[in-house]
């Protein structure tokens, strides 16, 4: 049995969650192009959780893609991006 992990069981469960949502907006609203892309983004953070879990070092998280300032350099825009959608929620939910 594994020790509980708090990101894979919540990102499970989301996973499950968009797996849902993707069949009702496919068979009750025949949105297959939308859909789709909800069920390729919502299931994505599983993935890379999954892989995140199975690194053994910090090497295996590099791809040699692109070089770690270039990757930190787009941290402060992913960090915004996250801000504004918190905000976005958080406007919504109070409306």
């Amino acid at each position: 049995m594994r020790e509980p992990n708090l990101i894979v069981d919540k990102s499970m469960a989301f996973a499950v969650r968009i797996v849902n949502l993707y069949k009702y907006l496919k068979d009750k609203h025949s949105k297959y192009v939308l859909s789709k892309q909800v069920l390729r983004s919502g299931t994505s953070i599983g993935a890379n959780v999954k892989e995140a879990t199975r690194a053994q070092s910090k090497a295996d998280f590099k791809t040699k893609y692109i070089t770690e300032d270039q990757a930190e350099s787009l941290l402060p825009d992913c960090v915004e991006l996250i801000k504004i959608l918190i905000a976005i929620t958080k406007t919504v939910s109070n409306s």
